[in-house]
C-alpha cells in the first residue's frame, strides 16, 4: 500500500534535524546531521542543504514505511535575509528528489513560534546565543531584534556573556561597575583577562564564545549584585522585544523557547516580572515544543489543507502544489 507522508526540517547553526511522518500522527522517524548548511555569496546554499537532507529523508522514510514525501517544510536559520537562493531553487529540488508536491519554506523564528504556540496569536521569545522576538495576530508576522551580536541580540547569551566579561575587566582595571566574582570566573574559564582581546576578536565563532560565559553570570547572580543587574537588564531587553511584536488586542499568549532559558530563575524571575509589567493583558504560557516540532505542525496543517498562518516571502513562503 502506498503511504504518503511529510518531511519536516530544522536547519540551524549545529546542522539539520529531520523528521518524517504521516499527517495526524506523531513523527515516525528522526535523523540529524552535525554539519551546518553553508552560506555564501548567494546566501544559504540550497545544494548543500539538499546534499544533507536527501539521504536523511530517504532513510527516514524507509524506516517509517512511508512511500512518498508529498509535503515538505524547511525551517532555516537566516532565511529572512539570506534565503533568496532557497526560495528560487528548493521547491523544485524537493519535488525532483523527494517527490514533494506541497512545499513551505520558513524562517527558523517562524518554526520556533509554531513549535511553542501553534497557530495562535501571540509572541515568542527565542533566545540562545542570539535573540529574536516573533509575533503574529494571524494576519501578518512581526519581528524584533535578531540583528546579531554587534548590532543587537539584546538580552541574548552573547549579550549576557559580553556584559559579564566587561564587568570582569572593569574589576581588573579598578573601574566602577566591576565584579570581583565575575573576574575570578573569567580567569578560571579563559585565563588571564589581559589575553581576552586576542582570544575573542579574531574568532569567527565570537558570539558562541561570549555566550559560553552567560552561565557563569547566572551562577554569580545570587551573591553578586553586578551579575544580578546584568540579568535584570537582559530581562528588560527581552520584554521590550516581546512587547514590540505582541498583538495589542485580545488575550495573546507569550512563550519562551531556546537554550538560554536553562539559566534558570536568576533570569526567568526578572523576565516574568518585566513581561507582566509590559504586557499585562497577555498570558504567559510554557512552550509546547521546539522549532522541529513547529516544522512538523506546519507540515501536518499544510498536508491537511488547514494552514492558517500568514504567508510572507521572507517569513513563511508556501509554494502552491502545482508549482512544487
Amino acid at each position: 500500500m502506498s503511504v504518503p507522508g511529510y518531511v519536516a526540517v530544522d536547519s540551524g547553526g549545529s546542522g539539520l534535524r529531520v523528521a518524517v511522518g504521516v499527517p495526524g500522527r506523531a513523527p515516525a522517524a528522526r535523523r540529524e546531521s552535525r554539519e551546518p548548511v553553508r552560506t555564501g555569496a548567494r546566501g544559504i546554499d540550497p545544494a548543500h542543504l539538499m546534499a544533507q537532507l536527501v539521504p536523511l529523508a530517504r532513510a527516514s522514510a524507509v524506516e517509517a514505511g512511508i512511500s512518498r514525501l508529498e509535503t515538505a517544510v524547511v525551517g532555516a536559520a537566516g532565511f529572512a535575509g539570506l534565503g533568496d537562493a532557497l526560495r528560487a531553487e528548493l521547491p523544485g529540488a524537493l519535488a525532483r528528489e523527494l517527490g514533494a508536491r506541497q512545499v513551505a519554506l520558513a524562517a527558523d523564528a517562524v518554526t520556533a513560534y509554531v513549535g511553542a504556540l501553534g497557530p495562535r496569536p501571540g509572541a515568542v521569545l527565542a533566545a540562545g546565543t542570539g535573540l529574536i522576538a516573533v509575533g503574529t495576530d494571524l494576519t501578518a508576522w512581526r519581528r524584533a531584534d535578531g540583528w546579531g551580536h554587534l548590532l543587537g541580540d539584546c538580552g541574548s547569551g552573547a549579550w549576557i556573556g559580553r556584559a559579564g566579561l566587561e564587568a570582569a575587566l572593569r574589576a581588573h582595571d579598578g573601574r566602577d561597575g566591576g565584579s570581583a566574582p565575575l573576574l575570578a570566573c573569567a580567569e578560571e574559564q579563559f585565563g588571564p583577562v589581559r589575553g581576552l582581546p586576542g582570544l575573542l576578536y579574531p574568532r569567527s565563532d565570537r558570539p558562541a564564545v561570549l555566550a559560553s560565559f552567560a552561565p557563569r553570570v547566572a551562577a554569580c547572580a545570587a551573591r553578586d549584585p553586578v551579575a544580578a543587574d546584568i540579568l535584570r537588564a537582559a530581562a528588560r531587553h527581552m520584554a521590550e522585544s516581546a512587547a514590540a511584536v505582541c498583538p495589542a488586542d485580545g488575550t495573546p499568549q507569550v512563550a519562551l523557547t531556546g537554550g538560554l532559558f536553562r539559566l534558570g530563575d536568576s533570569l526567568l524571575a526578572p523576565l516574568r516580572e518585566e513581561l507582566a509589567g509590559r504586557l499585562p493583558y497577555a498570558r504567559q504560557v510554557p512552550a509546547e515544543g521546539d522549532p522541529l516540532h513547529g516544522a512538523v505542525r506546519i507540515a501536518a496543517d499544510l498536508a491537511a489543507g488547514r494552514l492558517t498562518l500568514p504567508g510572507e516571502k521572507t517569513m513563511l513562503l508556501v509554494v502552491p502544489a502545482q508549482a512544487a
